[in-house]
């Protein structure tokens, strides 16, 4: 579709085809404001349109807030801004509204004779390209080779070009030697110019993945409509991946979302504390004061309040079904330090141990997780996860961590394996702490399902639903 072509086929023009962007963006968990879509519709007015990648970093400008917002938003621009949006440097539209690359752009041209291998022709016209460098040449590339190797028989769900095709047809990875081969004069090897061809090679071979996925979404976004595939395509923000189904990718992420994550909590804590130093109204001062001001009360007095920073326990659950949830709240528990008098750490399976410890200020919290697995006395029958036990562990170890200045917080999803739930233990360190919140990372639909006691453990503390970082964020600032 050529970006004439969106004025007409889209209801409003490029407006009504801009306003459907905007709404993936929205709904892919990007806030976007009303004065953010009309800025976007501003940015159509002063770029090129048909410069593609002007088009993408003018609406990124006004569309995006954080750079790991970035990914996502550009899956979508090649949803709805697709290389096909080009039109012909003559002007026309080529078959089935695609758009040619220019006469004789050798990125088109596979040498060799009609008899030859097609898969070995590509990959000789690659490994040029690889070393080339040029990206515009290697997404055209990309392009021309998504149609002649990545079709196959089409899936239940109704695509029918695949980027594995084409990987496993090019093999990119095997070329790594002829491209260092061609990047390195004689007597490079092994130092710091190797080190950089390497990285060079790591990051063109990367751009060619990310261009065959990008064409193999486009081919099958005109197959299936682009809404549809867009909901597929796009990977949930940092903020909004389940701790429970993050996989290795998803924790390198989080790790990186979670810092400035509590330096903004960390900022708000601090706001609420100045602003509450103030308490109630002194009528006696008030209305003193509005003497000089004709008995209207233009400012008011207030009493003093001793603002005091509590304490806080995390009692947590580091059996192997809530790992990854353990190891995010516990680096959030470790920045608010500060915020607090003091903070300790519980971690339990069957047993209870204090891992206060291994999160001294300055410690890896990813190092002090993998320790508490060692070195912890955690697991006192066959670890698997013992509430009622733990609870009773807690209580009879450490009674004097909780007490009438102590927030305490119980981090697990509650499944007890059906054993004691240990309520009455519970419920008294419940009043005898100054407030007390349960953060459980399966959804609030699985509560009291199968072995889950996380019901009847909601009428004795406040159960908070907190799946990812984002309702993690959500509750902290209650705190």
């Amino acid at each position: 579709m050529t970006v004439s072509a969106a004025r007409d086929a889209e209801p409003g023009g490029l407006a009504g085809h801009l306003d459907g962007f905007v709404r993936a963006v929205r709904d892919a968990g990007i806030p976007v404001g009303i004065s953010q879509a009309v800025d976007a519709a501003e940015i159509l007015t002063v770029v090129d349109l048909l410069d593609r990648e002007q088009l993408r970093h003018g609406l990124a400008a006004v569309l995006l807030q954080r750079a790991a917002q970035r990914p996502t938003y550009d899956v979508l621009f090649d949803l709805w801004w697709p290389l096909s949006d080009r039109p012909r440097p003559g002007g026309e539209d080529g078959p089935e509204g695609e758009a040619e690359g220019d006469p004789g752009d050798p990125t088109l041209d596979v040498p060799g004779d009609d008899g030859a291998d097609l898969a070995v022709l590509m990959r000789e016209k690659l490994l040029q390209l690889l070393l080339d460098g040029d990206p515009e040449a290697l997404r055209r590339f990309a392009r021309e080779a998504v149609e002649l190797l990545g079709r196959g028989q089409p899936s239940p769900s109704g695509q029918s070009f695949f980027s594995y095709r084409v990987l496993r047809a090019l093999s990119p990875d095997t070329l790594v030697a002829q491209l260092l081969a061609g990047l390195l004069a004689e007597g490079d090897r092994g130092g710091l110019a190797e080190q950089v061809a390497r990285q060079t090679i790591r990051e063109r071979l990367t751009a060619l993945r990310a261009a065959i996925e990008s064409e193999v979404r486009r081919r099958t976004a005109a197959e299936k409509g682009r809404d549809k595939v867009a909901k597929n395509a796009v990977r949930p923000l940092a903020d909004q991946v389940d701790f429970l189904r993050a996989q290795a990718a998803d924790l390198a992420e989080l790790r990186r979302a979670v810092a400035p994550l509590a330096r903004r909590l960390a900022v708000r804590l601090s706001a609420r504390r100045r602003l509450g130093r103030e308490g109630r109204l002194d009528f006696r001062k008030t209305v003193r004061a509005s003497l000089g001001t004709g008995g209207v009360p233009v400012v008011t007095h207030h009493r003093p309040r001793k603002v005091h920073k509590p304490e806080l326990v995390v009692l947590c659950d580091v059996s192997g079904s809530v790992a990854g949830f353990s190891h995010f709240t516990l680096m959030l528990t470790q920045a608010l330090r500060e915020h607090f008098t003091g903070v300790r750490a519980f971690a339990f399976v069957d047993t209870t141990d204090e891992v206060t410890r291994f999160f001294r200020p300055g410690a890896d919290v990813a190092d002090a997780v993998s320790r508490i697995g060692r070195e912890a006395d955690v697991v006192g029958f066959d670890g698997h996860s013992d509430y009622g036990t733990a609870f009773e562990v807690f209580a009879d170890r450490y009674a004097s961590a909780v007490g009438p200045k102590t927030s305490l917080l119980v981090l697990g999803d509650g499944r007890t394996n059906y054993r004691q739930p240990g309520l009455p233990v519970l419920a008294d360190l419940v009043r005898r702490s100054r407030s007390a919140h349960w953060l459980n990372p399966e959804p609030q639909r699985l509560w009291g399902s199968g072995d889950s006691a996380a019901n009847r453990y909601g009428e004795v503390i406040d159960m908070v639903e907190c799946r990812n970082a984002a309702q993690l964020a959500d509750f902290v600032t209650t705190l």
